[in-house]
């Protein structure tokens, strides 16, 4: 199997590399870096929806429109990326996705270990360090390949990230900063509360090639030969087309913003016949936390709403509706043209 172990590449390189090779279907490994920031959405997104393009525009970040699933990320020098391209009948690809993950994140489990940062595995696909995120991963189906794509994460511009993301204001905005600084880590930031010392970029990346080929098999040291140049090179007119980045997506109703597995900031508006209703709140691991409510319903008592918040706080999503439920019959909870079915469109996750 051929590795690409190319240091920093032009950004768009480290995009196409992957799916020509799928697309010509020679398993590889590549180990790169792009030399300039971009945003890099997934297959299923709505580009208008998730970006916001007046910013990017204003401060000259491209797009890419990748052809495997996730969200929208925000990706530089500092994340290493590692792309695993196999044929879908290699006796190594598990059929379960949940093994797929857990098998060939090992490898980035191992590095993080060998430096003295304790990652774990976290179903479904995250790498998680006391349950900070520390690496984004996902796979897809690109031609007769599985692609299998993943960071380790050196450093992070929580602050471009959250300015990259399409929000509907600058409450919401603060809300998604704050919970992905708290919940999305670092090698430096883990290595500096440990008193490690990190390996340089070139270390790292021969130390994710050594423990892919424990996995896998030897590997032949590649370079961008002329065939997989041209590929690249076709496929960038195709997926640098505004036909490709402005596909339609799914229409999403408000802005739900996944900073992990589990952990999900949501914004929501909803117009009754009382007035319009905002919530913005977090779900993480199945529970409601930092929920606020707002907008023309706060021409009710506020004490209302205040008690009607912390009867959520920290309560499971599950239990929405027995929650609702308890507290119209215990507060003898009345809103003129608020009904229980509006609190349901606003809050149901």
């Amino acid at each position: 199997m051929n590795l690409y172990q190319l240091g920093k590449i032009p950004w768009k390189e480290t995009q196409l590399i992957y799916h020509a090779l799928a697309l010509m279907e020679k398993e590889a490994l590549c180990l790169v870096s792009p030399s300039s920031p971009y945003v890099c959405i997934g297959f299923h997104q709505d580009l208008e929806q998730e970006v916001d393009l007046e910013f990017c525009k204003e401060n000259n970040i491209p797009i890419f429109r990748r052809e495997v699933g996730g969200g929208a990320v925000f990706l530089d020098g500092n994340q290493l990326f590692f792309q695993l391209i196999l044929k879908k009948d290699n006796s190594l690809v598990p059929r379960r996705i949940e093994t797929f993950y857990k098998k060939f994140l090992q490898p980035a489990i191992n590095v993080h270990n060998q430096i003295g940062i304790p990652a774990q595995y976290k179903p479904v696909n995250d790498l998680v360090v006391e349950m900070r995120k520390i690496s984004g991963t996902g796979a897809g189906e690109i031609g007769e390949c599985i692609v299998f794509v993943g960071n380790l994460i050196l450093d992070f511009d929580y602050e471009t990230m959250s300015r990259v993301l399409k929000i509907p204001d600058e409450k919401f905005r603060d809300k998604v900063k704050k919970t992905i600084e708290e919940n999305l880590s670092t090698l430096k930031r883990e290595a500096a509360a440990r008193e490690l010392t990190l390996d340089d970029e070139a270390g790292l990346n021969r130390r994710m090639a050594e423990e892919f080929e424990k996995l896998i098999g030897p590997f032949v040291p590649s370079v961008i030969d002329e065939p997989l140049n041209q590929k690249m090179q076709e496929l960038d007119s195709q997926m640098m087309a505004d036909k490709w980045l402005y596909m339609k997506g799914k229409k999403v109703s408000g802005r739900l913003v996944k900073v992990r597995s589990g952990l999900e900031v949501i914004h929501r508006m909803h117009k009754t016949v009382g007035g319009l209703i905002r919530a913005d709140f977090v779900v993480n691991n199945g529970r409601f936390e930092r929920l606020s409510i707002s907008g023309d319903i706060f021409c009710y008592p506020h004490n209302t709403l205040d008690q009607l918040i912390t009867s959520l706080e920290g309560h499971p999503i599950d239990q929405l509706v027995k929650i609702l439920n308890e507290f119209y019959s215990e507060q003898n909870f009345e809103m003129p043209g608020v009904t229980f079915e509006d609190w349901m469109q606003v809050l149901k996750v």
